[in-house]
């Protein structure tokens, strides 16, 4: 499955009402995101996937493919695009098993050598980070941005930035070879997500044309 990695959104509903997550996303959609994953750590399985159907519905119709974070259970019930895998979650190899081929895996890395077993394992495409101290989860194991290079140089797979990224600081990525960026709050905490939406990716090919 093609997926184009420049603009990818982590979704965090802890701040939001239902109705106000589903808007954020829309409009993040409406602002150019590429990719979509939904990130539910604290909901039931019930809810959880009564929520990615609603987001399903935006995703199509905005021709964005999503991701379920964790959850292979909720992926096939969605019939998402794919899953991602942190890790600490299933195998990358268990996950590509009971997908099958025609769908998304991807995996966390933050070391060359848990980049190059995620390849080996299966894995369409790496997150990388967290780049600069997030709030999005408890324990943030910072990554240096040579470590993100030095991944990207190591497997044929396409690697995206994450953790504490924005706008204002991603210059530190300038002449990466990331395939893009994600990000969380830098939409999801947005008054305008589309605006946000629309800021964030011109920023992010502004690196690729500074990394070309």
């Amino acid at each position: 499955m093609k997926f184009d990695l420049t603009l990818y959104l982590v979704t965090d509903s802890t701040y939001h009402t239902e109705e106000s997550f589903l808007w954020t996303i829309e409009e993040a959609c409406k602002g150019g995101v590429t990719l979509l994953q939904i990130r539910e750590k604290e909901r039931s399985g019930r809810d959880y996937l009564a929520l990615a159907r609603k987001v399903k519905e935006i995703t199509v119709r905005y021709d964005i493919p999503l991701i379920v974070d964790d959850r292979i259970d909720i992926a096939l019930a969605v019939d998402a695009a794919g899953v991602h895998v942190g890790r600490s979650d299933i195998p990358v190899c268990e996950a590509r098993r009971l997908l099958g081929s025609g769908k998304i895996v991807g995996a966390t890395a933050k070391t060359v050598e848990q980049a190059k077993e995620a390849f080996a394992e299966g894995a369409d495409y790496l997150g990388v980070g967290a780049i600069y101290p997030t709030t999005t989860k408890v324990i943030t194991v910072l990554t240096e941005v040579s470590t993100l290079n030095a991944i990207c140089k190591a497997v044929p797979i396409p690697a995206v930035a994450i953790g504490g990224l924005n706008k204002e600081n991603m210059d530190i990525l300038k002449g990466g070879c990331m395939s893009g960026v994600a990000v969380v709050s830098a939409i999801m905490k947005a008054t305008e997500p589309r605006l946000a939406a629309e800021e964030l990716k011109k920023k992010i090919q502004s690196l690729r044309m500074a990394k070309d």
